[in-house]
């Protein structure tokens, strides 16, 4: 599992910056209700997302982080409007907002009760009328069917804690309902083997743990591929939207 205090530092450049930003904002904010006036962004890591968001109009904007450099960095792009928080606890009331996003979260989450807890309090701050808006199957939306692609195939892997159906479900279980989707591409985001491989020696791969010689094996693979530098194709994202009913 990475750092992200550690991350946090080389989060945008690496993660495809302003472009990828950009395009997560646009579709997050085409499944939020156009008459919302408050939105929650969960794990909003250095706020370039959240800026955008926060710029749509009418829209008051929060972002929360539990890293502490990741919530400074958001900070410093929404003074006054970040929170440093577990968001299996979030320190907000019942129905405070009309719109959650977690771009980017729920891959990350273990165990699966606490991916439950993190949907069940998203639910709990939504006013009725209001949409939770989630990223889904982040693992799956990497395969985009590269060499790089086919060299990782064979890696050990672990259940997505983020997968559709389970994330539908555990929303269900809390009153939330489904309300829509959308697909964004993550700019810059095409990997090369090179940076596959810095990747993988950096903890990118959680089941191939650095150093070990089950990861040099797939480093090596990923080396022999031609054209090193050269990027392969974006992945897309996908995000899913549950609408908390106007007479829940």
């Amino acid at each position: 599992m990475l750092d992200y205090d550690e991350e946090a530092e080389r989060y945008d450049v690496s993660r495809g910056g302003e472009p990828r930003a950009a395009a997560a904002a646009e579709a997050v904010l085409s499944l939020v209700p156009p008459r919302a006036s408050g939105l929650l962004d969960i794990a909003c890591g250095t706020g370039i997302v959240t800026r955008r968001l926060a710029a749509h109009d009418g829209l008051r904007v929060t972002g929360v982080d539990l890293a502490q450099t990741m919530a400074r960095h958001a900070a410093a792009r929404l003074p006054g409007a970040v929170v440093r928080a577990d968001s299996r606890r979030l320190p907000f009331r019942d129905g405070e907002f009309d719109a959650v996003s977690s771009v980017w979260l729920l891959h990350l989450v273990e165990p699966a009760e606490d991916v439950r807890r993190v949907v069940a309090e998203c639910a709990r701050v939504l006013r009725p009328g209001g949409v939770y808006v989630t990223t889904v199957d982040k693992g799956a939306s990497h395969n985009v069917g590269s060499d790089i692609d086919a060299v990782l195939a064979t890696r050990p892997r672990r259940p997505a804690s983020d997968a559709a159906a389970l994330v539908e479900s555990y929303a269900l279980a809390c009153g939330l309902v489904p309300a829509g989707q959308a697909r964004f591409r993550g700019r810059g985001q095409g990997r090369s083997p090179r940076r596959a491989v810095a990747d993988l020696r950096r903890g990118w791969f959680v089941t191939l743990p650095p150093g070990e010689p089950l990861a040099e094996g797939f480093a090596a693979r990923l080396q022999a591929l031609p054209d090193q530098d050269r990027p392969r194709p974006d992945p897309e994202f996908t995000l899913r939207a549950f609408l908390r009913p106007p007479d829940a």
